[in-house]
């Protein structure tokens, strides 16, 4: 980050127009990924492989859906409109989270017929905790105090999160047979869309300029040595450097799948947004 800038409060924030379109396209990619992965997480209730992890990955998703609170509040105190308004009415070419977060667990539905992938679950959730590491960290450094603030502290709830999918790469990798084939499969999977998570968007020279995050190549080469190390702890061959995926989320590209999940999560809100939720 090129910038000595220090912003330590929304009103100092908004009295620079080009610092604050920065801020708040940056704070809503990360509140997005973080809210539409805490919704796919949040399917899981019910379906997951035993009750104890039912009762963990509700609570993950559920700590993760509040780390995307704080940033939507964020957003709020600068101006861009009212929290959950931000969550749950804008239109799906409005958010900004890369594609990955917003890919179905798997064919069917939640309420009929869901056939999920277990495997695709753990793999998204570890290699996208790994870019959430790498960005908080980067993030704790923001010109930006309230950011860097709320990053700090999200980053220690993070780190037990990553100790349970750790567990579940372990195992899966160390499986039967089967187990491994489901995991590299998912891993493919995963490939093809996890590239949109380094995006920083259209305004990234802005972004990088004010110092709100380090560049998209420093990020890329710190997540990538994190993900060549996982590779080598749980003994799977090396994939290679994610390919810039077909549709970047960070400029408003998205796939019929987050349509229909923010139709699904504002459902109830949409009845009367004024109420007192």
């Amino acid at each position: 980050m090129v910038s000595s800038l220090r912003i330590e409060s929304a009103e100092q924030a908004m009295q620079n127009p080009e610092y604050l379109t920065a801020l708040k396209e940056l704070l809503f990619q990360v509140a997005d990924d973080d809210f539409i992965l805490a919704h796919r997480g949040s399917e899981w209730l019910g379906l997951a492989p035993h009750i104890e992890e039912d009762v963990a990955f509700s609570s993950m998703s559920q700590d993760m859906m509040g780390h995307a609170v704080m940033f939507y509040e964020m957003l709020e105190a600068l101006g861009a409109g009212k929290a959950d308004d931000l969550a749950q009415l804008r239109k799906p070419e409005d958010f900004r989270n890369a594609v990955l977060v917003e890919r179905m667990n798997g064919t069917g539905d939640y309420i009929e017929e869901p056939h999920y992938d277990w495997a695709y679950a753990i793999a998204r959730c570890y290699f996208y905790g790994l870019f959430k590491e790498v960005r908080s960290e980067s993030l704790a450094n923001s010109s930006y105090l309230p950011l860097a603030q709320v990053s700090r502290k999200t980053m220690t709830e993070h780190r037990y999160h990553m100790i349970h999918w750790q567990v579940w790469m372990s195992q899966l990798a160390n499986s039967t047979e089967e187990a491994r084939n489901r995991l590299a499969n998912a891993l493919g999977k995963v490939w093809d869309d996890i590239g949109g998570l380094f995006i920083l968007g259209p305004l990234a020279a802005s972004i990088v300029k004010h110092g709100l995050i380090e560049g998209e190549e420093l990020l890329t080469q710190r997540w990538l040595e994190k993900a060549k190390k996982a590779f080598d702890t749980f003994g799977l061959t090396w994939i290679g450097k994610p390919k810039t995926p077909e549709l970047n989320g960070r400029a408003g590209q998205h796939t019929q799948e987050l349509a229909d999940a923010i139709d699904t999560l504002s459902e109830v809100y949409r009845l009367d947004p004024a109420a007192n939720w």
